[in-house]
């Protein structure tokens, strides 16, 4: 992709962040999602890793390599005109270097922003040491920048998460390394599972930064959230999930009751598939 248009994209998607209204994002797992995203009128394109990797017979984090990963986000960015951000997990390295490598090459699959976490496991073992992520930030700005699209970067903390530590202790040690990532250079920042508005509007207000929330069960509207300040919210793997969940009560009406009728009902035209994807 020419890298004068990925840079105008960058721009684009950063300016999102910064915008009156709180930028959605209906995270995608393949082309065709992404294609129907684009469709319906979504300013921009994430991807949700756990999706992906659910689609090439992984589970989520970090079983699916790198190459894999960016295989799949390259055909989405080929595939959409609007901005194309990320989620690569952890970066899929441990070194500066390595992100460095992985900034690169997300660049080439035609990616303009990406999600980094900063653990790289299943446990709080594995919570990266804020030093090593800062300069992994650092690093992937740096390379990025070099490139000529300076991407777009989402720093994420999984303390809410996993959870990390006692209760007590997990707003300030989020705002410490989140922080800690916009010093560095993150352009946005999330707290994963973080649901209560009165933390919520804390965070905004004492992180004085485009904060991404991750929409949940139980957790604000987006209405709410664009009142308490979020500049973005995303679904993460919600509407992969709810996609299987739709289709597996499709195929048991069908096994179960030898009811086909409400397949046929909700289905996509095949018509219209094959034009999403660019076929007469």
């Amino acid at each position: 992709m020419d890298q004068k248009v990925q840079a105008q994209k960058a721009a684009v998607l950063k300016k999102l962040h910064q915008g009156p209204k709180i930028l959605v994002l209906a995270n995608a797992w393949d082309v065709i999602s992404a294609r129907m995203v684009e469709q319906i009128g979504f300013p921009a394109v994430a991807t949700t890793s756990a999706g992906i990797a659910a689609a090439l017979g992984y589970p989520d984090g970090q079983r699916v390599s790198r190459d894999e990963m960016l295989g799949v986000v390259g055909r989405i960015a080929r595939a959409v005109k609007v901005p194309v951000t990320a989620d690569m997990e952890a970066g899929y390295g441990t070194t500066p270097a390595q992100m460095a490598e992985t900034a690169r090459a997300l660049i080439d699959a035609g990616a303009v922003g990406l999600n980094l976490e900063d653990m790289t496991g299943d446990d709080e073992s594995s919570q990266v040491e804020i030093a090593l992520q800062v300069e992994k930030i650092e690093a992937i700005q740096e390379a990025s920048a070099a490139a000529g699209v300076p991407l777009v970067l989402n720093a994420r903390t999984d303390i809410y998460l996993t959870p990390i530590g006692p209760p007590e202790t997990r707003f300030e040690r989020t705002l410490e390394r989140l922080g800690a990532y916009r010093k560095a250079g993150a352009d946005c920042v999330f707290a994963p599972a973080l649901k209560e508005p009165e933390t919520i509007a804390r965070l905004v207000a004492a992180m004085k930064a485009p904060l991404n929330i991750l929409m949940m069960p139980g957790g604000p509207s987006l209405d709410e959230l664009e009142r308490l300040g979020v500049a973005r919210a995303s679904i993460g793997s919600g509407l992969m999930r709810a996609t299987l969940g739709r289709a597996r009560s499709l195929a048991r009406a069908m096994f179960e009751r030898r009811d086909d009728q409400a397949l046929f009902a909700e289905a996509v035209p095949y018509a219209e598939v094959n034009r999403l994807l660019g076929r007469a």
